[in-house]
């Protein structure tokens, strides 16, 4: 690995660099990245989940938006170690999602390997693509944007 690159990385720092807290923290550790260019991250799906109790009751899934939020929480911790920045920095929002597709449902006790690449930064938003990966398939693919704001 090149200096550029990065291994590990606990939830502990993950809150250091951006402000996403319990029960919306969907990222619960860093696999590896390669600054601005890439990540794989994971998010362990469990139970005790909030959106569990109602999506659905006696049958959990976890909703697609849910999915792509964490591919976004994910992004966002790429765009903080490409930067060096941390979560008091600036908040970034999710502005557009394209090309959504959910190809299998995502339960509790699954391993969530959430692979998101930078595309394109234009100013003060960056296009990213992102993949959703259970037991090595593809669950859910798609492009989405985020525009920062500064606090």
């Amino acid at each position: 690995m090149t200096k550029e690159n990065g291994g590990v990385i606990g939830v502990e720092q993950i809150m250091h660099l951006i402000p996403h807290r319990h029960p919306f923290l969907l990222v619960d550790k860093v696999l590896n990245y390669e600054k601005g260019v890439s990540i794989r991250a994971l998010k362990n799906v469990t139970f005790n989940e909030p959106q569990f109790t109602g999506h659905f009751p006696g049958h959990p899934v976890m909703p697609g938006v849910m999915i792509v939020e964490a591919m976004a929480q994910a992004a966002g911790v790429l765009t903080q170690l490409s930067r060096g920045g941390h979560a008091d920095d600036a908040l970034f929002y999710l502005v557009k999602v394209d090309k959504a597709k959910f190809s299998q449902i995502v339960v509790p006790g699954d391993q969530m390997i959430l692979e998101c690449q930078i595309k394109k930064i234009i100013r003060n938003m960056t296009l990213y693509t992102g993949k959703a990966i259970v037991d090595g398939r593809v669950v859910a693919q798609a492009e989405f944007l985020c525009a920062e704001k500064s606090k």
